[in-house]
């Protein structure tokens, strides 16, 4: 007997370099290819002739917004402080230059030393943002990822300006809030900015520390020219041949105004003006301010803009939470929370034209599938909750006047992509938090109704101790009179312990008994063996507070498809006996899995493979998907394919003559494709709760979908009455039949650089409401 294996997905080799040259053509030589920043360092290969100019252009994350940001924050009293990572890759260090006041240090060497970890690992290859900051500690693979999607956005509309204004005799670039930025060397080095000159504007305590790295560096003083600074008036700390770096405070308007004329800024040449998380930290009424003059002051221009949005939703409430407690409030979200409220501010303030996009939508469709295949293939990854929630949090926006070209053609049908699909809301479900209960703050754990009133959650990451780890101990809620109450685990065999896997599987396989399958301790680490848990003496656990647990290692079989972890195991029925079906899942690899088996437990402790006839189209390969029992097969929706974006699908393994048969459940209206949820059966209906879309502002609640019409409704869920954010991800959650209620059980995660966030208590979800809906 053998194992059915389908179609494994391994992820496609990262194209050469070859072929990464290729994709774009020089700015200021038609026909050719420009060298980008995401090519090889040091020194930058010579460009070779390409197939056009691409959608998409790698780049290193920019550094021009944090410096400034940092210190206009000073001016409130309060400075952003050192962002971080996660564990010892996520730390982050000071970088050098160090400016007079150590918080502006911090802040911007946080950013300047994230960048040279991204180009260090491969994202980005830049030599210059090297130059910006001392060798460091690693940063995680989701910060990685965030300073490169923030450079692609940016280099992709710089670029595209580059090449709309060439045959202008002149054109400008003004950075606003430009701290640390290396972009300028970059395209100087590699003679993009052909007629251009760059102005570089943050505040003096960042500015004279920047000029002071610029004289003191060789390669940077060859590529700016001899420093006229000295000769210069005002606010100017380094004045190169094509390169102006002042020292002038962005909110006082005429100020800044005098000191880029003295600089020699010429209003009727094309000027781009670029602010990379700035404008956010400003009064409202100044940057409001800001936007209007740029409008009025120049004839032919573009602004472009990356900052966060949706404030209210979980994340975006860590997120405003993270900076608040620093005294470094984000003022804009508050008036303009979306894409939409956006694009009115820069139309009402004179520009004639606007378009915007968030970064999940920049990235699935812009930048080039190849180089998002080089980027799944540099280090091993495992944050795709955190990394899609960051993306939907950021925008980037181009607006315009004048004569320069229209910056719809920048995104090609993607503002409208983002406005017909948000998903409609059938009603409402209220949130309530259970007592406290200690030890459930975990993600990547998994639960089950182990026993009549006997929960049991196993593994994932989270609290323990005031630290955060991979747990090692299994905890249980026993059903009281009063409520879900906490039980100590203790495993029947001394000396026994959980191995701290997580993304594994539980399922009963009948009351007392579950298996436990793959898992990982780590992205190159999967956990190889598979476990049974049996509880011992149950009904005594309410009275002792203590519930025990046998934990038996199976023997290992040959025969075992390969390990895995966010995969689903289910129990299906096959000519009388039960079977656990094995489909999906992650590998060390970086393979996303379309294979799956049929496993079956014997009595005797012995796991076997079984080949059991499986026909129809093979499905798309996926992991962080649900999967239910029901009617003797599976159903399997949703899930994250080998593109990283989100499935909607709803697929049926059913029995079927001598096997079973995959079979598409149609849905109406279509399911909004997302992943890292949970799903239950109940009356017909399949539930799926939380996980991650791609469509923000709203985050899923509850799907409820009609297993005989295909009818769906989304539900949202009312979190009013709980003290904290409640993030249905990565959770788990178990349906109470008798109650008709869902109780959610942990969830949350790291939230990019704003910290991690982990729910507090147990929520309980009533649905009875819902049954009476059409």
């Amino acid at each position: 007997m053998g194992v059915v294996v389908q179609h494994l997905q391994p992820p496609p080799p990262a194209p050469s370099q070859d072929r990464l040259r290729g994709q774009t053509r020089k700015l200021n030589s038609p026909g050719s290819a420009p060298v980008r920043r995401d090519q090889e360092v040091p020194p930058p290969p010579k460009p070779r002739r390409g197939r056009g100019w691409p959608l998409a252009a790698s780049g290193a994350p920019s550094l021009w917004a944090r410096g400034s940001v940092a210190g206009r924050r000073a001016e409130r009293g309060g400075l952003m402080g050192r962002r971080r990572g996660r564990g010892r890759r996520g730390r982050e260090q000071e970088a050098a230059p160090r400016p007079p006041s150590g918080r502006v240090a911090s802040t911007g060497g946080s950013s300047a030393a994230s960048k040279r970890s991204a180009a260090a690992m491969g994202y980005t290859r830049d030599r210059f943002a090297l130059r910006m900051a001392p060798a460091g500690g690693r940063r995680a693979p989701a910060i990685h990822r965030g300073y490169y999607v923030r450079a692609q956005a940016v280099e992709h509309c710089v670029r595209a300006f580059l090449l709309s204004t060439q045959g202008c005799p002149l054109r400008q670039i003004i950075s606003l809030g430009a701290g640390f930025d290396s972009l300028f060397f970059f395209l100087k080095s590699e003679g993009l900015l052909c007629h251009t000159v760059v102005f570089e504007v943050d505040f003096p305590d960042v500015a004279r520390p920047k000029a002071a790295l610029i004289r003191g560096t060789e390669e940077l003083i060859t590529l700016v020219g001899n420093d006229a600074s000295a000769q210069a008036l005002g606010a100017t700390a380094f004045s190169g041949e094509d390169y102006r770096l002042l020292g002038v405070d962005l909110s006082e308007l005429p100020r800044l105004e005098e000191a880029l004329h003295r600089a020699g800024l010429d209003p009727k040449v094309p000027t781009m003006l670029l602010a990379e998380v700035v404008l956010t930290y400003m009064a409202v009424e100044r940057s409001d301010a800001l936007v209007q003059w740029a409008a009025g002051h120049f004839l032919h221009a573009w602004f472009i803009l990356y900052e966060q949005i949706h404030p209210e939703d979980p994340f975006g409430r860590v997120m405003q939470n993270h900076f608040s407690r620093l005294n470094s409030h984000l003022r804009s979200l508050a008036q303009y929370p979306n894409c939409k409220a956006q694009r009115t501010r820069f139309l009402q303030r004179g520009w004639t034209q606007c378009s915007i996009v968030n970064m999940n939508e920049f990235y699935s469709h812009i930048v080039l599938g190849e180089e998002r295949q080089r980027i799944q293939a540099l280090e091993p990854f495992d944050e795709f909750e955190e990394w899609h929630l960051k993306c939907s949090h950021y925008f980037i926006l181009v607006a315009s006047k004048g004569e320069t070209p229209a910056p719809n053609l920048l995104f090609p049908g993607l503002e409208a992509s983002l406005t017909h699909s948000l998903p409609c809301f059938a009603g409402t479900l209220a949130a309530s938090a259970c007592a406290p209960v200690s030890g459930l703050r975990r993600y990547g754990h998994r639960s089950v109704i182990i026993a009549p009133d006997v929960i049991l959650t196993t593994g994932g990451f989270g609290d323990h101790g005031g630290r955060h780890c991979r747990l090692t101990e299994l905890h249980a809620l026993i059903k009281q009179k009063d409520g879900w109450q906490g039980s100590r685990v203790t495993l029947a065999e001394p000396g026994e312990a959980w191995d701290g896997r997580l993304f594994h599987s539980l399922t009963l396989l009948q009351a007392g008994w579950a298996v436990v399958f793959g898992g990982r301790r780590s992205p190159v680490r999967p956990a190889l063996e598979v476990c049974c848990l049996r509880v011992l003496e149950s009904a005594s656990a309410s009275a002792s507070g203590t519930l025990r647990v046998e934990l038996t290692r199976l023997l290992p079989v040959e025969e075992l498809p390969l390990p895995r972890w966010r995969h689903t195991a289910t129990t299906v029925v096959h000519q009388g006996e039960a079977y656990l079906f094995v489909y999906g899942g992650c590998c060390s690899r970086q393979a996303v899995l379309a294979d799956w088996c049929f496993l079956r437990l014997k009595e005797e402790g012995e796991l076997s493979c079984q080949q059991i006839p499986v026909d129809g189209p093979v499905p798309a390969g996926r992991h962080s998907h649900s999967a239910c029992g029901w009617a003797g097969g599976v159903l399997i929706a949703g899930g994250l394919d080998a593109a990283e974006q989100p499935l909607g699908t709803i697929l049926f393994l059913r029995p079927a003559g001598k096997g079973f048969q995959w079979h598409s459940v149609e849905t109406h209206p279509p399911v909004t494709p997302r992943y890292s949820h949970t799903a239950h059966v109940h009356r017909g209906r399949l539930l799926l709760v939380g996980g991650v879309w791609f469509h923000a502002p709203a985050v899923p609640g509850v799907t409820v979908i009609d297993l005989a019409t295909g009818l769906t409704a989304e539900y949202c869920i009312d979190t009013a009455s709980l003290e904290w954010p409640l993030m249905l991800h990565n959770h788990s959650s178990v349906f109470l039949p008798d109650e008709e209620e869902l109780l959610l059980l942990g969830g949350g995660g790291n939230c990019f650089s704003f910290g991690t966030h982990l729910n507090c208590h147990p929520v309980r979800l009533a649905l009875a409401s819902m049954w009476s809906e059409p």
